[in-house]
């Protein structure tokens, strides 16, 4: 795991818990953003591409390992999410997918997520979980556009690291546990 040393000696990760598309899923998100004007913002790279689940912030190596061993005793169904609203959220600047119905069991994955990090000492977003897809950063505005609707099947979830790179922040995967009764 990359990490970067804190004052106290010690290595430290940016984690956070996230939902992580298969290639079409990421193909067709890449191709609605592509069509975007330069008013709704810089694209998100395709490769970051991602629904957050938990954010867990900057995390020492033991209390990663913790969380780790802790989520193999997370038990969800599978879902489909069906993004079909295209937003702009003006305090983060970003242009965003939502869904209109949420399901249940995403709510329950995020809290029992949420849940586990808090018993793990790490503060988190105390705001309702919104389940969302951001699709570009810096936006003015979002697209005046009709969008088809992008349905995301969940069988799994993934921790996720964030590390800033030369060319930009980059996303890495660093372990994934599958959902309950996978999608045939």
């Amino acid at each position: 795991m990359q990490t970067t040393g804190g004052d106290d000696g010690k290595a430290y990760s940016r984690l956070f818990f996230a939902l992580w598309p298969d290639e079409a899923t990421r193909q067709i998100l890449t191709r609605l953003t592509a069509t975007f004007s330069a008013q709704a913002g810089k694209p998100v790279v395709p490769n970051n591409l991602h629904v957050t689940l938990v954010f867990l912030g900057t995390v020492d190596q033991t209390t990663a390992t913790a969380i780790k061993q802790h989520a193999c005793d997370i038990s969800v169904e599978p879902f489909e999410l069906t993004f079909e609203s295209l937003n702009y959220w003006q305090q983060p600047k970003i242009c965003c997918l939502t869904c209109k119905d949420i399901p249940p069991q995403i709510i329950d994955l995020a809290s029992k997520l949420d849940a586990l990090a808090r018993q793990s000492g790490l503060q988190t977003d105390p705001r309702p979980y919104v389940p969302h897809i951001t699709l570009s950063r810096h936006a003015q505005s979002a697209p005046e556009q009709a969008i088809t609707p992008i349905v995301w099947r969940a069988d799994a979830f993934c921790l996720v690291q964030s590390s800033s790179e030369p060319e930009g922040v980059c996303y890495r995967e660093l372990q994934r546990w599958p959902l309950l009764n996978n999608f045939n």
